[in-house]
């Protein structure tokens, strides 16, 4: 079987609509987290620190295909922050590092793709408050996978034609070994240190965590 990966004038429109379909959808999450929410300097400042930390993570690793920390410590900044923090952090981390890499249609894509990382790893945290190592290793080999079939989707609706269920499988074959490097290498790096950034990080974030206390009136009067 062969792909024709000529550009496909039919598909134009529809991927304009997507990609911008894709980048509102970023939007709503930075949206959501900042609007809605109110975060305060300190958790700005945190969410910026663990954005640079997971798009700087890409560079240095940028010659080894798909082996990078990004998508771990989006992982964990979803974990101990919350599924709105860890939007934000994925969505941050690959728009910044793409002024690097290079920017391109794919860049809303990522964005997404590393927004629901960092989103599925909070709403992990609040159905169960603590996981295991091993379980922890096992999402984010799992997200090594799902990353790739985001972006896998997005180079088959963008550069293969005709779409269909055999060429699609075809794409998806193609890139299945990269996908295996980024599972692998999420799994290594978060066996090595996901337990030990998640206590890192919540300690700071206890620090930043501002609590208040309603104190009774009549307590007030009788002193």
């Amino acid at each position: 079987m062969v792909l024709d990966i000529r550009a496909n004038p039919d598909m134009d429109l529809n991927w304009s609509v997507l990609s911008l379909g894709l980048a509102l959808l970023g939007l709503l999450g930075f949206f959501l987290k900042f609007e809605s929410s109110g975060p305060s300097a300190g958790e700005v400042a945190l969410l910026a620190t663990m954005s640079a930390l997971a798009a700087l993570g890409r560079l240095p690793f940028a010659a080894i295909p798909n082996v990078q920390p990004t998508t771990f410590l989006v992982i964990i900044s979803g974990y101990v922050l919350g599924p709105g923090a860890g939007f934000a952090v994925g969505a941050l981390a690959a728009l910044t590092s793409n002024f690097f890499l290079g920017l391109g249609p794919w860049t809303p894509w990522q964005m997404v793709a590393w927004g629901l990382v960092g989103l599925s790893a909070g709403v992990l945290a609040r159905i169960k408050s603590s996981h295991s190592r091993w379980a922890l290793v096992a999402f984010a080999l799992g997200w090594g996978y799902l990353y790739g079939l985001i972006m896998n989707t997005w180079h088959w609706l963008t550069y293969i034609y005709p779409l269909s269920w055999q060429t699609f499988a075809a794409t998806y074959a193609a890139g299945f070994a990269f996908d295996t490097l980024h599972a692998v290498g999420n799994g290594v790096f978060m066996y090595l240190m996901g337990m030990e950034m998640i206590k890192i990080l919540q300690r700071f974030g206890n620090r930043l965590t501002v609590k208040t206390i309603e104190v009774k009136e009549s307590v007030v009067r009788s002193q």
